[in-house]
Parts: structure tokens; C-alpha cells; sequence
């Protein structure tokens, strides 16, 4: 199964999904997915394949991405290699963007992992990270984007700690698991 996870910029993902890693990683049920991203690497954020936008489209053009989405003026890749660990039935996870969300469901079995927070906390973290102005971060916040319907959603309020977050990370990410091997 694909465990997509999505959220609003602030919402913790990237350090979720990194501790989550470190916790389950030995666990050969899963493959945490490191996505292809036209931003230079020491651009800071998630750990990523950088390409430049020439050498993006080439790879799409090849075959080269299970999934591809443009957010944010940036091209985002899922790697094709996903397949056989889905098709062996292991959990793969990855940070996929909300308009990727209906190809991903209409390519493969998918359960959407929404992390999120609070407006207050959202919007503490984004000035925290200094790349934007106050009124920036407002009219990030105000924009809506709902999830498409007809997905299968786990939602972690990521509102305290580090760790608290990465626990309820795994322990959705285990439940899927769990679930999984009763089928």
C-alpha cells in the first residue's frame, strides 16, 4: 500500500517522517520513499534527489517516476522502483502533495496520512523557519486545500513535542501494517 503523507507547510512533516524512519527502519514491512525534487540540495528542507528541471523532465519522459506533480513552481518525482515493494505488499511511504493524491489512488492501493496542526502552531513554525513575512504565513494559512473525496484518511494532530509526533506517526504507520497482513 501507498501511505501518502500530506499536510500544510508547518505541520512537521519531514521531521516526522524522518523519526519515523529511524524507528521503523529495520522493519522490512516498509520502504520510506526519497523523492525526486527540482531544488538543489542544499536548499535546505527534506532530504531529496536534487535535478535540475532539464534533467527531471528527461527522467519523467523515460519513465522514470511512478508518480510527478509540479507544486510551488518546484517538479516533485516518486520513483518508479516503488512498484515491486508495493506489488510484494509492503507499506511504502511517501510525502506526496494533495493534487497528487487521485493519480496516486487511481495507480495504486493508497491511504492518505494527513499530519497537521493547529492554525496558532502552523503559523509559530513557519515564522520560526524565517523564509516568509507575517503576511505571507497569513495568506498560507488561509488557503484551503481539502483532501479529495473517496480516500482512505489517518489524520496526527502534531500540536506537542518532537517525539510525540514521530509516536503517533509510527503507531499509525504500524496499525496500517497490522491491517495489512490480515488481508
Amino acid at each position: 500500500m501507498l501511505v501518502a503523507v500530506v499536510g500544510p507547510s508547518g505541520a512537521g512533516k519531514d521531521t516526522l517522517l524522518a523519526g519515523a524512519r529511524m524507528r521503523i527502519g529495520p522493519d522490512a514491512r516498509f520502504r520510506f520513499v526519497r523523492r525526486a525534487i527540482t531544488r538543489p540540495a542544499e536548499a535546505g528542507g527534506e532530504d531529496h534527489d536534487p535535478f535540475d528541471r532539464d534533467a527531471f523532465l528527461r527522467r519523467r519522459d523515460a519513465g522514470g517516476f511512478a508518480l510527478w506533480w509540479e507544486a510551488h513552481g518546484l517538479l516533485y518525482g516518486i520513483p518508479r522502483d516503488i512498484e515491486p515493494d508495493l506489488a510484494s505488499g509492503r507499506c511504502v511511504v511517501a510525502n506526496l502533495s494533495r493534487r497528487a493524491l487521485t493519480e496516486a489512488a487511481s495507480r495504486h492501493p493508497l491511504l492518505v496520512l494527513e499530519v497537521t496542526a493547529p492554525p496558532a502552531v502552523l503559523a509559530a513554525r513557519l515564522a520560526a523557519r524565517g523564509r516568509e513575512d507575517a503576511a505571507t504565513i497569513a495568506a498560507r494559512l488561509a488557503r484551503e486545500a481539502p483532501l479529495p473525496t473517496g480516500l482512505r484518511v489517518l489524520r496526527v494532530v502534531n500540536d506537542g513535542g518532537v517525539e510525540q509526533g514521530v509516536a503517533r506517526v509510527v503507531q499509525a504507520l504500524l496499525g496500517v501494517a497490522e491491517e495489512g497482513r490480515g488481508h
